[in-house]
C-alpha cells in the first residue's frame, strides 16, 4: 500500500510530558537532550520515557519509572492528568503512549548520566507561542526530503515524533487557556 506505513509488531514504550511550577511560580515542560551514541534516537530531544519492561505491568507505570530513571521524579509526586494519542516512530518500530503529568512541588531534577546529555526546562509562555513553532527537512526510510513541522525551543529544533506529541498537547491547552 502506497503512502501506508505499516506496523511490523511494534515494542510498546510510555513518554511523560510534564509540567511543574518554577521558583517564580511560573509553569515549565520538562524535555530532555539524549545522548549521543550509535543509534536511531542519539541526540534528540525527547520527553523523559522509554521502553516497556515486562514487570511495569501497564504503559503508565512505564511512563512514571522512565521518568524517575532519567530525570530523578518520584512517581508518587506525578499527578498523571491524561494520555493523548499514541504515535508509532517506524525507524525504531517504536508505539508510544504519552502521559501528560503534574509535578506540583518540584525537587531538584537527577539526570541518569548514561542516557540523557542534558534537560530543556521550557516555559509554558515560549511553548504556546506560535512564533516558535517551525519545520524541519528530513529523509527517512519511507520519505525523501520531506519538510516536517517542528518547534524551536531553548535554541533546540523538536521533531519528529516528539514534536508530534508537543503538538497536541499544545492544541489542548490552547483549548483550555
Amino acid at each position: 500500500m502506497e503512502g501506508k506505513i505499516l506496523r511490523k509488531n511494534p515494542r510498546k514504550a510510555a513518554v511523560m510530558a510534564l509540567f511543574y511550577p518554577d521558583s517564580r511560580n511560573m509553569t515549565h515542560l520538562l524535555c530532555i537532550l539524549r545522548k549521543t551514541y550509535e543509534g536511531i534516537h542519539s541526540n534528540q530531544v525527547a520527553l523523559p520515557g522509554g521502553k516497556a519492561e515486562r514487570e511495569d505491568g501497564s504503559l503508565k507505570i512505564t511512563a512514571l519509572r522512565e521518568t524517575y530513571e532519567e530525570v530523578g521524579v518520584n512517581p508518587k509526586d506525578v499527578e498523571i492528568v491524561r494520555t493523548i494519542s499514541e504515535v508509532y516512530i517506524p525507524p525504531s518500530n517504536f508505539e508510544v503512549q504519552p502521559f501528560i503529568g503534574l509535578y506540583k512541588e518540584p525537587k531538584p531534577f537527577k539526570i541518569q548520566e548514561s542516557e540523557v546529555a542534558s534537560l530543556l526546562e521550557i516555559s509554558l509562555t515560549d511553548f504556546l507561542e506560535d512564533i516558535n513553532l517551525t519545520s524541519k527537512k528530513l529523509s527517512t526510510s519511507y520519505a525523501k526530503e520531506i519538510s516536517v513541522p517542528a518547534f524551536k525551543l531553548n535554541d533546540y529544533i523538536i521533531w519528529g515524533a516528539t514534536a508530534m506529541m508537543l503538538s497536541e498537547i499544545k492544541d489542548l491547552l490552547k483549548q483550555v487557556l
